[in-house]
């Protein structure tokens, strides 16, 4: 297979740009690198393209080395005919490649193989080609005792086996029913008798049923868990007719071996080797195909919303540098407080108890206004956790008494807060600070800056996602990792404030450079330029030339140095600053005479039009951030509980997460509510993505609440109808709120009830 020309047909571009592409990833050039500054190499490939270019090259590329192997173990063998060759080299898929290997791949001996050592091929294959004969007159000259063949029926049923191996090793044949049953299966679902209770969070599949291809991602990985957890037990039906559907597979079998019904003597036992290979082997195998299919399908597409959320939590708008205080709320335990200044660095911390069972208001109060006197603080990040609207409050109160203070507060994820707080990591970073305090301080640097502090923990930790731990770990974590270093070279690292955990992520630098970097930072001061980067150990030039980019050195000997433009393109600069006759700080943001310079005069054989075009942007705009502008939600004071809500409010909210059936959003009340798909705008919405994005401040109106489980509907439709809240036993028993066979909407107030439960899970 041409691996070059299947990607450039799959992405729809020239087969030289992903040439181009293929080998500057093989040089070792990363997806961020290329999509930035080779430009003309790739003729524009953007870092999506160039991210799935990636996963193809690695896919195909482990096919082609199986393909390799296949064709060796059965040249070995001595059975690699030109059709064969030709069907392993032409197969486009792993799946299709197994097939075609399955009658040549080594196994166990099986009853089939046994049969052919006891001499019984033969008597299969005349009774496949002329069922004239009659089988038992035809087995009875092949009974032999020294053979295990004892009579004529263990020579018919050894003869069977060789067919029903046969049949069911076809590899056309294979593929055309695991394709028939795809658009065609059912999927059965019930409880395990006796599991009722204890499986209870997986209810809404005890009696359920829908067509294989028709589910959608999160209710097949919440199918998959019941399964797992052995309190469901799931099945694959042929077709909503179960013996007609298994006919018509028999019915191919038959066709395709030229097995016919005409009365002849041999006919009933062929039809006989025929239903056995399907119900016994075809069926089997594929019915395990098809649920890994679509296991494999559902991961695919969980890793591609948590991917796509988390892109747009790490991309959220930066509150700024400013002396921020994280408050970390907590009852009993206390709220812990960390003082950070405008650089991310703990300049105090403290523990207050304002809430039951101290009630110690007035003092905390008081603590948390001296604090934010002396180190001048000016904003207030609150955890979103246990507490944390009663800490909200406190706040509040706090802004009130002290308007001199002049503070804003605001509430924010405290997704993965804890992980970070208990990991090495941040024992290396803090310590002689307790690990509760900790929090704390991640919760004030993820308001000032939510990339540089989220980039410190796992990204599956960070609570973006669904069934993150049942989906394949590697390839989540590789579709993670790529998400995290598109982020961040996007917006650009300030090499002498960054931690080894942002830097790590830059173009080009692994842990130990990043490590490095910081360690020569503390040694030698800030870097001045960055030539200066040079000079870190294991930093060496082809380093340097993955990463300069995306390195900036403010108030640096270099302006260029802050900016986006990298070094290897300065030359380009020095030829507009000679033509223009300005020092390069009267060019930098002075867009008048930058949009008069004609980016076709600077073009040459090593830079081309695109490069020149962005070199004119960057100076235009130096080290402009692609984040958006900071906005906050404002929570209602008097909405602090589930029971505080009613039907017909509109709240202000944060969007938390986004699956493909709706968006989740934090409105305050300790339990997020779901805006389902069909109540995201005025207009059809096919991907909740393209309307909505985590940290996203949205104004939603309540249209149902069950307190007793935990449920909120809301809607951000404009004409949305409330629906009166019913009594919890009786919409539990709701037969709405389960999957249906048809996706079709039903009415949005069960169907949101049902989706809130398989976020729950």
């Amino acid at each position: 297979m041409n691996v070059i020309a299947r990607i450039a047909q799959e992405l729809a571009v020239a087969a030289r740009q992903v040439e181009a592409a293929v080998k500057l990833l093989d040089e070792g050039a990363t997806v961020p690198f290329i999509a930035r500054y080779r430009k003309e190499a790739t003729e524009g490939l953007d870092d999506t393209q160039l991210r799935n270019l990636e996963e193809r090259l690695h896919y195909l590329r482990e096919l082609n080395a199986r393909r390799e192997v296949i064709l060796e173990s059965i040249r070995e063998q001595g059975k690699l005919t030109p059709e064969l060759e030709q069907a392993i080299l032409e197969a486009e898929t792993k799946t299709v490649l197994e097939d075609l290997y399955l009658p040549y791949k080594p196994k166990r001996r099986t009853k089939a193989q046994i049969a052919r050592e006891a001499g019984l091929e033969p008597l299969a294959d005349s009774l496949l080609a002329d069922p004239t004969l009659d089988p038992r007159a035809e087995a009875a000259k092949f009974i032999d005792e020294e053979k295990g063949v004892a009579d004529a029926d263990a020579a018919l049923e050894g003869a069977k086996q060789i067919l029903m191996e046969r049949f069911a090793e076809d590899a056309e044949l294979t593929g055309r029913l695991r394709e028939k049953l795809w658009n065609e299966a059912i999927v059965i679902s019930r409880v395990v008798p006796g599991k009722e209770q204890e499986g209870a969070k997986f209810r809404d599949y005890f009696e359920y049923d829908e067509p294989l291809s028709k589910i959608p991602s999160h209710r097949a990985l919440a199918l998959l868990r019941g399964r797992g957890e052995d309190v469901l037990r799931v099945d694959v039906q042929p077709g909503k007719e179960p013996d007609l559907a298994h006919q018509a597979c028999e019915g191919l079998v038959a066709h395709r071996f030229e097995v016919q019904n005409l009365g002849r003597p041999a006919d009933a036992w062929l039809a006989e080797a025929v239903r056995f290979a399907w119900r016994i082997k075809l069926f089997t195998r594929i019915e395990l195909d098809l649920m890994q299919r679509l296991r494999d399908a559902a991961e695919e597409e969980a890793i591609r919303v948590f991917a796509r959320n988390l892109k747009d939590l790490l991309l959220a708008a930066p509150a700024g540098a400013k002396a921020t205080m994280g408050l970390d709320p907590g009852l009993r335990t206390g709220v812990k407080v960390a003082v950070v200044d405008a650089t991310g660095k703990v300049l105090d911390t403290a523990t207050i108890y304002p809430h039951q069972p101290k009630n110690q208001w007035d003092q905390s109060i008081a603590v948390l206004a001296a604090l934010s006197a002396k180190h001048g603080v000016k904003l207030v990040s609150i955890g979103n956790g246990t507490a944390s609207r009663e800490t909200d409050q406190l706040a509040a109160d706090l802004m009130k008494r002290h308007p001199e203070l002049g503070l804003t507060k605001i509430v924010v994820s405290e997704a993965g807060a804890s992980v970070y707080s208990a990991s090495e990591l941040a024992a290396k970073e803090f310590p002689d600070l307790d690990v509760s305090l900790r929090g704390a301080v991640s919760i004030a640097r993820r308001l000032q800056d939510p990339l540089a502090e989220l980039v410190k923990i796992e990204p599956k930790a960070i609570g973006v996602g669904q069934y993150q731990h049942d989906v394949n770990q590697g390839h989540l974590a590789r579709s993670l990792d790529a998400v995290v270093e598109d982020c961040v070279n996007a917006v650009g690292v300030d090499v002498n404030t960054a931690s080894v955990s942002l830097l790590r992520y830059v173009s080009g630098l692994s842990q130990t450079i990043a490590q490095n970097i910081v360690e020569a930072r503390d040694a030698n001061g800030a870097f001045n330029s960055r030539d200066d980067l040079l000079k870190v150990p294991r930093l060496g030039p082809k380093t340097f030339e993955q990463a300069a980019g995306f390195l900036r050195i403010t108030n640096g000997a270099n302006p260029l140095d802050a900016s986006a433009v990298h070094p290897e393109a300065y030359p380009v600069v020095h030829k507009i600053i000679a033509a223009t006759g300005k020092d390069v700080r009267e060019i930098i943001g002075n867009a008048a005479l930058l949009k008069s310079v004609n980016a076709e005069n600077y073009v040459d054989e090593r830079f081309g039009l695109p490069t020149v075009t962005d070199i004119l942007k960057e100076l235009e705009k130096p080290g402009r951030d692609p984040r958006p502008e900071f906005k906050t939600a404002t929570f209602k004071e008097d909405v602090q509980e589930i029971s505080d809500l009613k039907p017909g409010m509109w709240l202000e909210g944060v969007v938390t997460n986004v699956a493909n059936f709706g968006a989740f959003v934090d409105i305050g009340v300790h339990q997020d509510g779901l805006v389902h798909v069909s109540q995201l705008a005025d207009k059809f919405v096919k991907d909740p993505h393209e309307v909505v994005k985590a940290g996203q401040v949205v104004k939603v109106k309540v249209l149902e609440v069950d307190a007793p489980r935990k449920r909120i509907s809301l809607s951000m439709k404009s004409d949305a109808q409330v629906t009166e809240s019913r009594p919890a036993d009786k919409k539990a028993n709701d037969p709405r709120a389960k999957p249906r066979n048809n996706p079709a909407p039903v009415p949005r107030s069960s169907l949101a009830d049902a989706f809130a439960k398989a976020r729950s899970k």
